[in-house]
């Protein structure tokens, strides 16, 4: 069965939007691109779209390929501490000359739709309140929309990323599942994941997943987007792998909308603490 992640996410966005009308003012996103990373400007459209669509306001900065440290510094501090800016965003990946791990620290993470900010990562790893990464979240949010059983579950998970591996593993045992994080030094993989009842590939590697390395009935979780012969495909290969697996996200249309969805949830849950402050 399709984990159809557009649906649920359109599902979803209509309840937010209802409580978004009965704001007094528009929550507002600063989005930061800089350059002209053609994926980076479809992902942009779309955040911007979503949050037109629910009564959010948006402004994106475009910043120029060869724009120095210290101009993108100061935009984000300008930004930080106008308090009519509720999420800052800075749009990854950016050019090999400016320090990508440093802007993202220099974001208030009080303002930090992306929960990738050192402050909310480890609000996450010690169990306490704070902004979840976008993508995981949405994964788990995808999972809660079909209600497909945690508690309990092997989860493993391909790729150990900071946007999305090592989060998402914390947050599934925070559902009580048993985790298993692979990456690519791992040994006899698909001796692992043949394991998993839920299995979550980010390994960045098209079709990498194939039928041999999954259980009958497992729910199959595809986070990756890679472009081959001008089309989209996952990390996982749906052909073969979706006549056994008992539910499986679609590439596109399954992870994707509901990252996005998760950073609306974000910038929604940022304006409710900011109003209260």
């Amino acid at each position: 069965m399709l984990l159809d992640g557009r649906n649920t996410a359109d599902t979803l966005n209509e309840a937010l939007k209802i409580k978004v009308e009965q704001l007094t003012k528009k929550p507002k996103l600063e989005i930061i691109l800089i350059g002209n990373d053609e994926a980076s400007k479809s992902y942009v459209k779309g955040k911007l779209n979503t949050a037109s669509n629910l009564g959010m306001e948006v402004h994106i900065n475009y910043l120029d390929e060869a724009i120095d440290q210290l101009s993108v510094e100061a935009l984000i501090q300008k930004l930080n501490t106008d308090k009519g800016v509720h999420g800052i965003l800075l749009q990854l990946p950016i050019p090999k000359h400016l320090d990508s791990d440093y802007l993202i620290s220099l974001i208030d993470y009080r303002k930090d739709v992306d929960g990738f900010h050192t402050m909310n990562q480890g609000l996450l790893f010690q169990k306490k309140d704070g902004i979840r990464p976008a993508t995981p979240l949405g994964i788990m949010m995808l999972l809660d929309f079909y209600n497909i059983p945690i508690e309990g579950k092997h989860v493993v998970i391909i790729g150990r990323s900071q946007i999305v591996g090592a989060p998402l593993s914390k947050m599934f045992l925070d559902r009580n599942a048993t985790v298993t994080i692979t990456h690519s030094k791992t040994k006899n993989l698909p001796s692992i994941t043949k394991q998993a009842d839920i299995l979550v590939a980010a390994i960045g590697k098209p079709k990498f997943v194939t039928k041999d390395m999954v259980k009958v009935g497992a729910v199959v979780i595809d986070v990756g987007i890679n472009r081959v012969d001008k089309k989209l495909v996952g990390d996982v290969d749906f052909e073969h792998v979706e006549p056994i697996a008992s539910y499986i996200t679609p590439v596109p249309k399954g992870v994707g909308p509901m990252t996005i969805c998760a950073l609306a949830h974000n910038l929604y849950a940022l304006y409710l603490k900011q109003e209260k402050e």
